[in-house]
């Protein structure tokens, strides 16, 4: 597994040359100052731009968010069976506290998935909150990306740094789709979005 998430380090700080290489066809959606480059490259498989948009607290933007996977998927469960990679990518749009945004999202897990599946992943959701917690604070622009890689598990970067190794469990990703994307989003709006239902 160690060597399994060394080639991934490798294969995540040569992700922007990649995308580069790529770009002569790639589309690109923009969404307050912050693109989102289709089709996106990741282990070696093309991603779609599921769909893209902005979270807003009140009338406040907060941050933009990216769904990509191997082919377009048009709800929850439809994504939940494709097997490749996946990834959500989240830029900051204003300062945020980490410690809050980690607490929003644990709560966001907890309300989209049933009991017993949330009580099985708390060593998990704990290890995520700590991540969170470790960063005072996340600066306008500071992208956070959440990947699903098979065979390795969620690989979670913040500001560009891998945070320790994978989350294994699969339910896990799952789990933190459904802050976006479950039956109570944390914003409806950006739910449709990324879901591509906003044209």
């Amino acid at each position: 597994m160690r060597c399994i998430y060394q080639i991934y380090q490798h294969a995540a700080l040569a992700l922007g040359a990649a995308v580069l290489a790529g770009s002569a066809f790639a589309q690109s959606t923009t969404l307050a100052g912050v693109s989102y480059l289709s089709p996106l490259q990741l282990q070696g498989q093309s991603l779609q731009l599921n769909g893209a948009g902005i979270r807003y607290k009140t009338v406040v933007q907060v941050y933009t968010a990216g769904l990509y996977l191997e082919s377009k998927a048009p709800n929850a469960p439809a994504i939940t069976e494709l097997q490749g990679p996946k990834r959500l990518s989240l830029t900051m749009l204003r300062e945020v506290k980490s410690g809050e945004l980690g607490r929003l999202f644990m709560r966001g897990m907890e309300e989209n998935i049933d009991k017993a599946s949330f009580t099985k992943l708390l060593p998990s959701v704990a290890r995520m909150s700590q991540i969170f917690s470790d960063y005072k604070n996340l600066q306008a622009g500071d992208q956070i990306t959440m990947d699903w890689i098979p065979g390795v598990g969620t690989v979670i970067t913040v500001k560009g740094k891998v945070q320790g190794a994978p989350f294994e469990d699969a339910l896990f990703y799952q789990a933190l789709l459904g802050i976006w994307l479950g039956e109570r989003p944390a914003d409806w709006k950006l739910k449709e979005a990324l879901l591509g239902q906003v044209s």
